[in-house]
């Protein structure tokens, strides 16, 4: 069944979504097998253990070493990058506010601009902010312009930012680790309550454990702070997009122009294409843009009422997404202008999940905070509203420390937010923001031996703002800063 939701000033991405077919047998129950006690050898001591090298895995172990912490970064796959490499979610959504004013920065603002111009499409920094009708009308077509306001919303290479990703992380002295699949939190009783003091992971070489005076917890579904005992919220809104799960993919030799030309120039003939090709495929959907224009982007279609922590579940949308690949491959080439000599370029070799759990943090982001507009005390970083509707959205460093379990900070899109704010907090440059601060505030707590939760936040902003990050004056003043 096709879903469809209207935009609202809550909701920055509509789309169609496609509920699960006919669910499988429950999985019988066949006992268990106990696992025999093991000596797992410590594979490395270090300050910061990052898991997951994933856009904030990645900012997280930058910003971390950059402190002077001796970090080491595990990595199940083998490139950086996550989602936006992996999951070929290479379109960055907006990191400028609505008047056009760059407020996700820091690390993110560095990777964007040490990419090669030729692997980054997106309108120049002289048009962010634009209502001019032309600009927002063209920039529309090519996911960087939103309720008339064109937005710095670039498309990258994913193999450019595979790379950049690996270069900055060696830069900064890092230890990489590839093929590195974290299996399980260490973690102590103390006086004080539970703390996480490493990681134990599976390699080709088996286990092997990496002791830390703090993990970051990067893995962008919470597998760390879960297993470890901290507590998650879950809850989605089942018809929206955010909590949806696909397989994106490529396809090659198209003309993206003669593409736009049509949907833009022919409204009456672009709708009966989608219908037609609903009615002959069933999981259907549109491209987007790409960093080139003989290449397509697919980012659907998205699948709900699947879980992302369901093996069945993950293999079930992993088969029709690629299923959908080649009926969407035929379909294009008989019918869609610009599509006559597409190919099959890449599916993504990452699953496209969106959501799985979210933190339950000291502090948090919050829909009903979205009117306030102000900066939290706490702040470490701001990012734009969902629409003009509402002004830039403070960041607290309480959104990545866990409410009651020490030695772990947590970044990505499992910080601590409500299921509304998430739909934003999981895109790829507030990973970036929430990584960097999360890699700042690991090095500050592993050098002064203190818990996450008791790292100065005058430091931490200062730390942040040496490192580029956008905070507002409102946020370093009633934090001493």
């Amino acid at each position: 069944m096709r879903t469809t939701r209207e935009q609202t000033d809550e909701r920055i991405l509509v789309s169609d979504t496609f509920q699960r077919g006919e669910a499988g047998q429950p999985r019988a129950a066949l006992g268990c097998w106990d696992e025999p006690a093991q000596r797992v050898p410590v594979y490395r001591r270090c300050d910061v253990l990052v898991v997951g090298g994933g856009p904030s895995g990645t900012a997280a172990a930058v910003a971390a070493a950059r402190e002077g912490a001796d970090v080491v970064l595990l990595e199940r796959y083998n490139h950086l990058g996550g989602l936006a490499t992996g999951g070929l979610v290479i379109w960055i959504d907006r990191m400028t506010d609505w008047q056009g004013r760059l407020v996700i920065r820091g690390f993110a603002e560095e990777i964007m601009n040490r990419l090669p111009a030729d692997a980054v499409a997106g309108p120049p920094p002289g048009d962010w902010g634009s209502t001019e009708g032309a600009k927002a009308a063209h920039w529309a077509q090519r996911t960087a312009a939103f309720h008339g306001i064109v937005t710095w919303s670039p498309t990258v290479d994913p193999e450019r930012l595979k790379l950049l990703g690996q270069a900055l992380v060696l830069e900064s002295g890092t230890r990489l680790v590839y093929h590195a699949w974290a299996a399980r939190p260490i973690v102590e009783e103390g006086g004080g309550g539970r703390a996480v003091t490493g990681v134990v992971f599976e390699s080709k070489e088996g286990r092997l454990a990496v002791m830390a005076r703090v993990v970051v917890d990067a893995t962008g579904d919470g597998d760390l702070f879960a297993r470890a005992g901290a507590e998650f919220d879950n809850d989605i809104e089942a018809a929206d997009i955010h909590h949806a799960m696909n397989t994106a993919w490529l396809f090659g030799g198209v003309d993206m122009r003669r593409w736009i030309a049509f949907r833009r120039g022919e409204p009456e003939a672009f709708a009966a294409f989608m219908q037609r090709g609903r009615e002959a495929c069933g999981l259907f959907d549109k491209p987007f843009v790409a960093w080139r224009d003989d290449v397509a982007l697919f980012m659907g279609p998205r699948q709900t009422g699947y879980s992302s922590l369901d093996v069945d579940d993950q293999t079930a949308v992993e088969v029709r997404s690629h299923n959908a690949m080649a009926e969407h491959l035929a379909f294009y080439r008989a019918h869609a202008p610009g599509f006559e000599q597409a190919f099959l370029m890449l599916s993504a070799p990452q699953l496209g999940v969106r959501h799985a759990r979210r933190l339950k943090g000291m502090d948090a982001v919050l829909r009903r905070r979205w009117p306030e507009g102000s900066a939290r005390a706490d702040e470490i970083g701001v990012t734009p509203a969902v629409s003009p509707a509402f002004p830039n959205i403070s960041i607290p460093y309480g959104a990545l420390v866990p409410a009651r379990l020490d030695g772990l900070l947590a970044c990505g899109r499992h910080v601590s937010c409500d299921a509304h704010s998430h739909g934003f907090m999981r895109e790829i440059p507030q990973c970036w923001l929430t990584g960097q601060a999360a890699g700042v505030a690991a090095a500050h707590a592993a050098a002064q031996g203190v818990p996450p939760r008791a790292v100065p936040v005058a430091g931490l902003q200062a730390a942040l703002i040496r490192q580029g990050a956008c905070l507002r004056p409102g946020a370093t003043e009633a934090a001493g800063g």
